[in-house]
């Protein structure tokens, strides 16, 4: 058994009046971000879902500590984000394994980075069983399936213990097949460690079937248009009237994204 189960206390993020906005070649700016305010609970998994160019991987780094708002303020557990950190982990779309190191190794990275390894080194074969990795720690990257890079490279996010699992598309370049396999791996180990988790998806059933709630920003400059509760019980079926109706109402809201006037509402 990996370590204790997360105290859903922990892990709430808040983000108050953030926007972010970029310099142009011309000397102007581009805003990316607009006003984004938005409280995750601890232990929730939401999803953010908009069009191309909406801000959703822009509000992830920012929540990651990676970049910084132009203005507005983001919190994990009442204390301002200012860097990158081991409480907040990152899986992006492409693993990002290292080449030259084995699995286990990979896994171990951030441990060693942190000068913790020799500690904390029984963590790595805990993390690899975690996600069913277990036999293929001396496996090289370019060995594995892409579904089996993903794995990797969420116990290398996981084994910091990060109070916040950030997500950007990590399922977005698998096979159909696999990609379903993967949303049932990441339940798992959200059933398992009750982290809270933030995912970016274009896949509108993807986010039905993985979240608490489904956070859907406008056309750039993104700001939250609507917040739906996914009020459906576990294990979903991606077939059930509810299940359908809650993702015409999502792609109802997507198509008309930026030109509704009714402010952002949860139901």
């Amino acid at each position: 058994m990996v370590s204790a189960t997360l105290d859903t206390s922990q892990g709430v993020i808040d983000i108050k009046g953030v926007s972010k906005n970029f310099p142009h070649p011309d000397g102007s700016e581009v805003k990316a971000l607009s006003q984004v305010e938005l409280t995750v609970s601890g232990g929730e998994f939401v999803s953010l879902i908009g069009p191309s160019g909406c801000g959703k991987s822009t509000l992830l780094r920012l929540i990651a500590g990676l970049d910084k708002a132009t203005t507005g303020t983001l919190e994990l557990d009442g204390q301002t984000i200012d860097g990158p950190s081991a409480e907040r982990g990152l899986a992006f779309q492409n693993p990002y394994l290292f080449p030259w190191l084995n699995i286990y190794n990979n896994v171990a990275f951030g441990l060693r980075a942190r000068r913790v390894y020799k500690r904390l080194k029984s963590m790595v074969g805990q993390y690899l069983e975690l996600v069913g990795l277990g036999k293929f720690g001396q496996v090289y990257p370019h060995h594995l399936s892409g579904g089996m890079a993903q794995r990797a490279s969420l116990a290398r996010a996981l084994i910091n213990e990060p109070r916040v699992l950030l997500l950007d598309e990590p399922l977005g370049a698998l096979d159909a097949f696999t990609r379903m396999n993967m949303q049932d791996e990441i339940l798992r180990i959200r059933s398992e460690k009750r982290i809270t988790m933030i995912m970016v998806t274009h896949d509108v059933d993807e986010a039905i079937y993985l979240s608490d709630r489904v956070i859907i920003m406008t056309p750039g400059p993104g700001k939250v248009e609507k917040i739906l509760a996914v009020p459906l019980t576990r294990p979903r079926a991606r077939n059930t009237p509810d299940f359908l109706s809650l993702r015409s109402r999502i792609l109802e809201i997507l198509n008309f994204a930026g030109r509704l006037d009714e402010p952002a509402y949860q139901i």
